[in-house]
């Protein structure tokens, strides 16, 4: 047709050693066989199998268009061959497995059962409430969730992250800034974003919470602050202590994405609304890349529970921040998400400190109402001294949606009030110090 260059719509499969099954749609049974044999297979062998179902529609577009204008002699062949149903009846009866009596009490019981389905549904519309009005508010009933952890349980997990193979040799700079998370925990705002992260992920995986971390440059970080992956220096191996956490009650697991931000979405948010217990993130490269899957978002993310009723957990980290690099590499596109947030879809943050974003991810695993989350990750905070966060702030406390600046404790003689979120702030007290 004009989508395509080969004979079959499945030709694309034949190179990547996929087995093809053809088969009529005419044939009831044979489909039958066929999709059992391709989960048979699947199911086996781990692997795909392509069903090309080679049949016509009928009908034209949504059954109510007139097909034959543009495709005449088709459709004049289609008006005079046998429906399925019809086919397949005389099958049976040709079988003696079934009378036409039978056949006929078939067809209109089957008929009848539709007509119902559809009689009670229009009878519905419009007097019960949508699920999304049903589950309209995002904050459940236990916002206090617990998300603090001990500094006893934080500092055993600060040693295993940062604990590696005898014989293991990261790369050398890279053992000194990792070496630096040792001391950090007794230094006031010690802890940078990548280190809460890391302690974020480790105290769920020690509670049970199944960990999946995707993304384009996920495993080191675009800005090379995560380093969850550590490589041989030597022998290039590979070795995520993340991954060999002594006391861990649940798999994190950790890959490098493709860079179609549309395929890896798509597959981030079919996962993530199976696998509810786990907490499912993806993080762009650039926060600006998501644009590269905006449909996945209008679709599915944000659109799913009015539609469908569907939600999940499903976090993404968008790294955001006009900082000089450029067209494509400074917004995580916010306004978007804002836009498309309504009736409680999802969440969306911009966080300003490390142990924000830690208790906000902790807290995202913990929430019994599910919802995705958007996150507007730092470039510049990442290394930012001022922008850190001490131990006693991650062992109490949790998150807070709005942060008071305690600089200007004395609200009395304040004249104007400056509401910001993220970098804005660290902008705003810089500019302040220099006034």
């Amino acid at each position: 047709g004009d989508a395509r260059s080969t004979r079959y719509a499945s030709d694309l499969a034949k190179g990547f050693d996929i087995p093809i099954i053809h088969v009529n749609a005419d044939d009831p049974e044979a489909c039958l066989a066929a999709v059992r044999l391709a989960m048979a297979y699947r199911t086996k062998w781990q692997e795909d199998a392509v069903i090309d179902l080679v049949g016509y529609r009928r009908h034209g577009h949504n059954e109510g268009d007139e097909p034959s204008y543009t495709q005449p002699r088709m459709y004049a062949l289609i008006k005079e061959h046998a429906p399925v149903r019809q086919r397949y009846g005389e099958f049976l009866i040709n079988a003696g497995v079934m009378t036409t009596v039978d056949v006929e009490q078939l067809r209109q019981s089957t008929y009848q059962h539709f007509v119902d389905i559809q009689t009670a549904f229009k009878a519905g519309i419009g007097k019960q409430p949508s699920v999304a009005a049903e589950q309209a508010e995002a904050v459940p009933v236990d916002r206090d969730v617990e998300t603090a952890v001990a500094v006893e349980t934080l500092t055993a997990l600060n040693e295993q992250l940062i604990t590696w193979p005898q014989g293991f040799s990261p790369h050398p700079k890279l053992v000194k800034q990792l070496e630096r998370r040792r001391g950090a925990l007794t230094e006031p705002g010690g802890i940078d974003w990548g280190h809460a992260e890391a302690l974020a992920f480790a105290s769920l995986l020690g509670e049970g919470t199944p960990l999946r971390l995707t993304g384009q440059d996920a495993e080191r970080g675009t800005f090379s602050h995560r380093h969850l992956m550590l490589h041989d220096a030597k022998t290039g191996q590979s070795h995520a202590p993340i991954q060999s956490l002594p006391g861990a009650l649940a798999p994190m697991e950790l890959y490098n994405s493709p860079l179609s931000e549309l395929a890896a979405i798509g597959f981030e948010y079919g996962y993530a609304t199976v696998a509810r217990e786990s907490l499912v993130i993806w993080e762009a490269q650039f926060g600006d890349f998501v644009n590269g899957a905006q449909v996945m978002f209008d679709q599915f993310v944000v659109a799913s529970l009015a539609k469908w009723g569907v939600t999940s957990r499903l976090t993404f980290l968008l790294p955001h921040g006009y900082e000089g690099q450029g067209p494509e590499h400074s917004s995580g596109r916010l306004e978007r998400f804002l836009q498309s947030a309504a009736e409680g879809n999802i969440r969306v943050a911009n966080c300003s400190t490390p142990a924000q974003y830690f208790h906000l991810l902790r807290r995202q695993a913990k929430w019994s109402v599910e919802r995705p989350l958007v996150i507007m990750t730092p470039k510049s905070l990442l290394r930012l001294p001022a922008a850190g966060s001490s131990l006693d702030e991650l062992a109490t406390g949790s998150f807070h949606p709005v942060l008071d600046d305690a600089t200007y404790a004395d609200g009395a003689s304040a004249t104007t009030l400056v509401l910001c979120s993220g970098k804005i702030y660290y902008d705003l007290m810089a500019e302040a110090a220099e006034r």
